[in-house]
């Protein structure tokens, strides 16, 4: 391990920012190399991100459990294939405290400002409660899906009755009885839409697209399933493999024109087709878009809870809310008891809330003006010693997001120590290889399946999409593992430049 990792006198103070997936990976990657100087801060009041905040019914995930956890952390006693909420959110909290993490964590800490101090090479983080702390390393783990994102509709603030967003559900809300609307169509609506249906009185869903959605396929694990990947040796890691193997097949699934991609296209339309009789209905819920252009969504009982007689689709769009419930444009007005917003995340404004200034003073929402981007979706320019996780462009539709955050945690701890071993204060990557890098991947995501003109919520108003990684996990994998080490600049003196670097103008490509 390196020697500031040891030493109490030298080891860095590192602050984590979350206590999701990327915060408490990091911190046990971290703790296992020696380093002991970790902060954890999180504004709530118990860990776990994503799967804290997100607790309305039918919450799963849509990647199978053996693969959506850690490497280092297996679990064969999941239940399911695919983990509900409660599970994921217990794993999250026995990670904590079997590896040692709750001491160093911080609850009830909101950050609101970070500012780079250069003549002491630290940074300074501000909190809302007015209090305030330092760090060596700063590493932002809030993730791209932690702001709910409410729709831009006329009186959305009317309306009379109750009213919120899946992600921040409220535990006291009972459906029993109510006239409900679900406004969205997306990866949590077609969870939360099935277990409405069973209790609401009537539920409408208000789509403005369709998406595609293939078959779930979950299953409960049985009792001797569980115990084979408990105690037979290698057999829960030949599981993992082979999840992985056939999920990262689907990434010739977001390429146009290929041979799985027509496959896929083509058992989403059997799943439409066997699930959904009815011609007409069937005809609203079949997608215009190229498959991948919007999320491919999975789900076994999303169709038949809107053929139930108490479900209605309604793909009029909404014109406005009022105080007794909606008018779509067709005139039409709409009574409910309940508003439930399952409309996504700001996912392409990183880091909001958030005043965030590097070496120099420079703004880090200046810099990312056009929209974000980073190094390897890690680092940015002219903000020494401040790692980002699942950062600009590391989010894929494929595979696991916690395969792209293992290499990212192996990334960090190899410039932490290559900055321990050079006797460095800071590390930062250097302007001309971040501007090479993000002109590739902007060229790239151009003539992706995303930029095919479908709305989705990967593109940044500019039109460039700044949340999604542009090839398969193995070539990240194969550029973090193998970098570029002349990007990297280790006690680098402020440069103003910095601030101007954009993606413009730079059509070459750093091998990393």
């Amino acid at each position: 391990m390196p020697a500031a990792a040891r030493d109490p006198a030298i080891a860095p103070r590192i602050a984590i920012i979350g206590t999701g997936f990327a915060g408490i990976g990091l911190a046990i990657r971290l703790r296992r190399a020696g380093y002991r100087n970790l902060f954890l801060y999180d504004r709530a009041d118990r860990p776990g991100g994503t799967w804290r905040d997100n607790v309305y019914p039918g919450c799963a995930c849509d990647v199978p459990a053996h693969l959506y956890s850690f490497s280092f952390a297996p679990n064969p006693h999941w239940s399911r294939k695919y983990a509900p909420q409660p599970e994921i959110a217990a794993y999250l909290e026995r990670c904590v405290t079997e590896f040692g993490i709750r001491p160093h964590i911080r609850f009830g800490h909101d950050l609101r400002t970070a500012r780079f101090d250069d003549a002491r090479a630290c940074w300074r983080l501000g909190f809302a409660d007015g209090g305030a702390a330092e760090a060596d390393i700063l590493v932002m783990a809030r993730g791209q899906l932690c702001e709910p994102k409410l729709p831009d509709i006329p009186g959305r603030d009317s309306f009379a009755g109750t009213a919120f967003h899946s992600a921040r559900w409220k535990p006291d809300f009972d459906p029993r009885d109510k006239r409900i609307a679900v406004i969205g169509t997306g990866a949590s609506a077609i969870q939360l839409v099935p277990a409405l249906a069973e209790q609401a009185r009537a539920l409408t869903v208000f789509q403005r697209s369709p998406g595609w959605i293939i078959p779930r396929g979950d299953r409960p694990y049985p009792a001797w399933r569980r115990w084979l990947y408990a105690h037979v040796p290698g057999l829960r890691r030949l599981h993992r493999a082979r999840i992985y193997a056939l999920f990262e097949l689907l990434y010739l699934g977001f390429q146009p024109g290929t041979a799985i991609a027509r496959r896929v296209e083509a058992k989403a339309r059997r799943h439409l087709e066997r699930q959904i009789p009815d011609p007409d209905l069937r005809a609203r819920l079949t997608p215009d878009d190229p498959l991948g252009c919007k999320r491919i969504l999975l789900s076994d009982d999303y169709y038949p809870a809107l053929m139930r007689e108490n479900v209605t689709l309604e793909t009029a769009s909404i014109a406005r809310i009022t105080p007794g419930g909606l008018e779509t444009a067709d005139g039409r007005a709409h009574a409910f008891d309940a508003l439930l917003f399952a409309t996504g995340f700001t996912a392409t404004d990183f880091l909001p809330r958030l005043e965030i200034r590097g070496a120099g003073g420079r703004d880090l929402a200046t810099t990312w003006a056009e929209s974000a981007h980073a190094y390897n979706g890690i680092m940015v320019a002219g903000f020494p010693n401040l790692f980002l996780l699942y950062g600009p462009n590391t989010n894929i539709g494929h595979n696991s997001i916690l395969f792209m955050l293992e290499c990212q945690y192996r990334l960090v701890l190899r410039l932490l120590a290559a900055r321990a071993a050079r006797g460095a204060r800071t590390v930062d990557v250097q302007r001309e290889a971040m501007a090479r890098y993000n002109a590739e991947i902007t060229a790239r995501l151009a003539k992706s399946v995303w930029a095919a003109g479908c709305r989705n919520w990967y593109r940044a108003e500019n039109g460039r999409i700044p949340t999604h990684w542009p090839g398969s996990t193995l070539e990240y994998w194969y550029r973090l593992r193998y970098p570029d080490r002349t990007a990297f600049v280790y006690d680098a003196a402020c440069d103003d430049s910095v601030e101007t670097a954009t993606t413009k103008g730079v059509h070459s490509h750093a091998r990393t």
